[in-house]
């Protein structure tokens, strides 16, 4: 994650640089490089995991875009046309392959977006007032990081297929910020921890595992993948909501939950690079593999979440 935060960060600064500072002294090159840095900010705010920098820094670097931009057409004079020497050549087809490689990465992601054909579970809201962003959701790998669980021809996928379109929720501050510093290892400094977490839906606790502690990140517990957890049937599924706090899981076996009823708090067990909440739904398992039922599509407030959408929750939770 260390890596991929400072790539979002850096690079984009990077190219964005050259491009002001030190454009290629031909047309084609100049607007191919700055088309390639375009759609390479697109398709980062798509597969990029927003958190940090924060959202809201794709502006800026795309208001500095603009401005490199429009200071290379101030100073196009003496611009050939096309590259003179082979180093020219280089650099238009490296720029030229980047942007073909972010355009295809921006149409895959895109076509997550569309909700899967067949059954899908409409849930309210599993979390208390506050500003959230999507860290995995979506039907492919791309955007989701568990939906490369959806192959099953991996064998070792099959145990896991259920979370195959698990959906992974993190908090934001008011400046858009996930945590007080950039992957501060005491999970408390980050916005979701202990935040509350309440039944999406109205139905029958079958699972209550508590007790597992909270990782430093990024430590990790592969050994419960799913940390402290809930499983919650509702209807014909079964609604998984894990990484929970220690100590704090407030249902039992058998209890019955009305939607918004209190369930725990988010913490960082389980096998988590961050503090965040897990929720996925499911056709049942088995007492030996209760996570390789048939995975099933969720919408939370009747909104199908992609990675880096944003949504607020002002109040209590509705009815799905």
């Amino acid at each position: 994650m260390l890596t991929l935060y400072l790539l979002q960060s850096v690079l984009p600064l990077v190219l964005i640089a050259w491009l002001g500072f030190a454009p290629p002294r031909n047309v084609a090159g100049f607007w191919i490089q700055a088309l390639a840095i375009g759609v390479a900010l697109v398709a980062i705010s798509c597969v990029g995991i927003m958190s940090f920098p924060p959202w809201w820094m794709l502006y800026i670097f795309g208001a500095l875009l603009v401005v490199a931009v429009a200071s290379g057409v101030v100073r196009r004079r003496g611009m050939t046309r096309w590259p003179s020497r082979l180093a020219g050549w280089l650099c238009l087809a490296g720029f030229a392959i980047i942007g073909v490689y972010a355009a295809n990465i921006t149409r895959v992601a895109l076509a997550a977006g569309a909700i899967p054909k067949g059954s899908i579970v409409d849930l309210a809201t599993p979390l208390a007032p506050g500003t959230y962003l999507v860290a995995n959701g979506g039907a492919a790998s791309e955007i989701n990081a568990h939906a490369e669980l959806l192959d099953q021809t991996v064998p070792a996928h099959r145990r896991y297929w259920a979370t195959g379109h698990g959906v992974d929720l993190i908090a934001l501050n008011r400046w858009g910020l996930r945590a007080d510093g950039l992957l501060p290892a005491d999970p408390q400094r980050y916005v979701i921890f202990g935040k509350n977490v309440i039944a999406p839906c109205a139905g029958q606790v079958i699972v209550a595992l508590d007790g597992l502690p909270d990782m430093q990140v990024p430590q990790v517990d592969r050994a419960y993948l799913a940390g402290n957890h809930v499983i919650l049937r509702c209807a014909d599924a079964d609604i998984l909501l894990g990484h929970f706090r220690k100590g704090s899981v407030r249902v039992h076996i058998g209890q019955r939950l009305a939607t918004g009823d209190a369930i725990a708090q988010v913490g960082n067990s389980g096998n988590t690079s961050e503090p965040h909440l897990r929720i996925n739904a499911q056709l049942p398992g088995t007492l030996t593999a209760p996570f390789a039922g048939a995975p099933i599509p969720i919408r939370i407030e009747r909104q199908y979440l992609l990675r880096n959408n944003r949504f607020a929750v002002p109040t209590g939770p509705s009815q799905p």
